[in-house]
């Protein structure tokens, strides 16, 4: 009755270019955010969250990441430093936490530790580094580490620059507070989702609570086509994450959300649900014109749920059945307790 989505099949012959070193057009920051999320790891969040530092410092740059574990420890590593300093502690310009251009960065590090922790800094190279840009990572005032960017030359650090890593450092702090403690990495993935999300709606007073609402409705509807848990899981998110495109404005919003989950691979079927959630059985809709059951499940059930919340009831949706919708989701849905 109702088509299922296929079974993603792996590309070959693709490169990533994240493995590879290709270089890209500079990335916007919701699709790092995106690759952060999709990250199982500390290490692997603030790998990526220094990469991304980097490019914006510009220039040649190395860097590291600590967190307080009773107290400060190497947690990640970037540009050429060595994972022999990973779990490592130490003191540093960090101290203060707050975000801070450091000329000599090396020496108020090597000053602040012993000879122990001193000869393995030096043996990894930290000993070159001319001038340091250290952020902190804190959440309502609770401090939970530093990213450290280092470079070997003298050049300053753009006052710009130094405001847009801080920026960014402050929206991967959150990521890290749901890491700590967390066994489940899929609770931790759904908790940013819904800060993400709360955030997003908070910019509009009358979306508050939208996607919320959507999502219950959409996970009814999956629940009585017969979807599996993981099929559900893939649902709450395409759900919850469908209008998180409005970030960059109302047009065009579908697509930019899909783009949200691009390299994001066990959300592939979600990514395609949130890009035509706005396409009509018709074809009249966007971005593809697709029409009928050429439309993805998901997001024809989106679709319906999405129209239920935003009209109010069933009754003023059920004109649409047919014709913007798809009719055998409008006709279960009216048979579903309410």
């Amino acid at each position: 009755m109702f088509r299922r989505p296929r079974t993603p099949q792996t590309p070959t012959g693709t490169p990533d270019p994240r493995k590879t070193g290709i270089n890209q057009e500079p990335l916007d920051p919701t699709r790092v955010l995106a690759d952060l999320v999709s990250r199982p790891t500390q290490e692997g969040v603030l790998e990526g969250a220094l990469s991304y530092a980097a490019t914006l410092m510009g220039g040649t740059v190395q860097g590291y990441a600590v967190v307080r574990r009773g107290q400060d420890r190497v947690a990640a590593v970037f540009g050429g430093y060595p994972k022999s300093l990973l779990g490592l502690a130490l003191t540093g310009p960090w101290a203060q936490m707050r975000s801070r251009v450091v000329p000599d960065g090396s020496r108020e590090l090597f000053d602040t530790n012993g000879p122990e922790i001193t000869a393995q800094l030096e043996q990894a190279g930290l000993r070159d580094a001319q001038i340091s840009l250290v952020v902190p990572l804190s959440v309502r005032g609770r401090h939970l580490g530093a990213l450290i960017l280092d470079r070997a030359s003298s050049d300053g650090v753009a006052p710009a620059a130094q405001e847009a890593v801080t920026k960014w450092a402050a929206a991967v702090a959150p990521i890290l507070s749901i890491l700590e403690g967390r066994e489940e990495w899929k609770q931790a993935a759904r908790q940013l989702t819904r800060a993400l999300v709360e955030a997003v709606e908070s910019q509009d007073f009358d979306s508050l609570g939208h996607a919320q609402a959507v999502t219950d409705v959409s996970l009814k509807l999956g629940r009585a086509v017969g979807l599996t848990d993981r099929e559900l899981e893939e649902l709450w998110f395409a759900s919850m994450l469908h209008d998180i495109g409005k970030i960059h404005g109302e047009q065009g919003h579908a697509q930019v959300g899909a783009n949200f989950l691009h390299g994001v691979p066990h959300l592939s079927e979600a990514q395609k649900a949130i890009r035509h959630h706005h396409e009509r059985v018709d074809g009249q809709g966007e971005p593809d014109r697709l029409s009928g059951e050429d439309i993805p499940l998901y997001a024809r059930i989106l679709a319906v749920a999405n129209a239920y919340v935003r009209l109010g009831g069933l009754e003023r949706l059920k004109p649409q059945a047919g014709k913007g919708l798809d009719a055998k989701l409008v006709g279960l849905l009216d048979k579903l307790p309410q």
